[in-house]
């Protein structure tokens, strides 16, 4: 089983609301975020895939909590089997410049083709069944309101 070192940013609004990415490649929602390249550090992986995978840029972030162990352990429809160790990051973005007219949705198409649709969210509006397997746990604390650093 390999190890999987990922970046992701949670992007509220003003109204408070979490910047979810609906992903291309299973249709499910996430948080922005991605795999880390070799030399990068890890803040500087949260900063590169929000810029891809939204197209924007961030201003400041601060270090919000590391997910690993038996919670991040996942199978891809090939069957490669992998551990994630995720590193989140709240982050504050230029997000105005690209919200569209709804005030919902942020105006973005990326290189990749990666996301579907990149909308801010209440919280408490989101179904469990609607997340990225991976990122459920984030989300369940996210609900329950867990502020631990480290998590497993």
């Amino acid at each position: 089983m390999n190890i999987v070192v990922t970046g992701g940013a949670i992007i509220s609004d003003i109204k408070g609301r979490v910047l979810l990415q609906q992903r291309s490649d299973y249709g499910d929602w996430g948080l922005p975020g991605g795999g880390m390249n070799p030399g990068e550090t890890i803040q500087e992986t949260m900063v590169r895939e929000v810029y891809e995978e939204t197209g924007l840029s961030v201003n400041d972030c601060e270090f919000y909590a590391v997910y690993s162990g038996p919670r991040m352990e996942y199978t891809y429809p090939d069957g490669n089997k992998v551990v994630f160790v995720m590193f989140l990051f709240k982050a504050w973005t230029n997000y105005n410049e690209h919200l569209s007219e709804d005030g919902d949705t942020i105006r973005f198409q990326d290189d990749q083709c990666e996301s579907l649709k990149l909308q801010f969210w209440n919280i408490s509006d989101i179904s469990m069944e609607q997340i990225s397997s991976v990122q459920k746990p984030v989300f369940e604390d996210l609900l329950n309101g867990n502020t631990n650093i480290l998590r497993s």
